[in-house]
């Protein structure tokens, strides 16, 4: 005896369990993707660039010429640049922002040079370019040394491509 099960229009079989598993996990996939491309195209955007004007004039007092010892990267965190006295006495004020993605740029102490945590872009301690993919010198700021005090003009950043006499600030 043989059983013949009729289906009308009506009925309709529910679709299978593991179809609608793909489904679900297909669709788990594609958020998770966007999530991922979006978190990477942080990294690889530039930062947001400010309007000068809309910088308030900001002058840092660094200290006395002769605080700072020939051969020396001093870190201020409130201007967010490193004071360099080179080795021919001159002082730099180098802005911590790479010049490649604009990452925060720390003074290795050991390696006597600036490395981009980033991309491992590397700079000298007047900031140019020892190993790339920074495209070019880290930006300084004005600085001017009177009666033997240094001030940084924080509220300019001057965007250079090499390093030039005239952007050395002497006593």
């Amino acid at each position: 005896m043989t059983t013949h099960t009729t289906h009308t229009a009506g009925d309709q079989e529910p679709p299978p369990r593991r179809s609608f598993l793909k489904t679900i996990w297909a669709f788990l996939g594609v958020i998770a993707a966007g999530e991922f491309l979006w978190i990477v195209s942080g990294f690889l955007k530039p930062g947001k660039k400010t309007s000068q004007t809309a910088l308030p004039e900001t002058l840092i007092e660094a200290g006395k010429l002769e605080d700072f010892p020939i051969g020396s990267v001093t870190a201020f965190v409130r201007g967010r640049f490193y004071l360099s006295r080179l080795e021919d006495g001159g002082v730099l004020a180098i802005s911590r922002k790479c010049t490649h993605l604009g990452c925060t740029v720390p003074w290795d102490d050991e390696e006597k040079k600036f490395i981009c945590p980033c991309h491992a872009s590397a700079f000298d301690m007047a900031g140019d370019v020892i190993s790339p993919p920074a495209p070019r010198p880290l930006d300084i700021h004005p600085v001017s040394i009177e009666n033997g005090v240094i001030t940084v003009n924080t509220s300019r950043t001057i965007r250079r491509n090499t390093l030039d006499a005239s952007q050395i600030a002497y006593a």
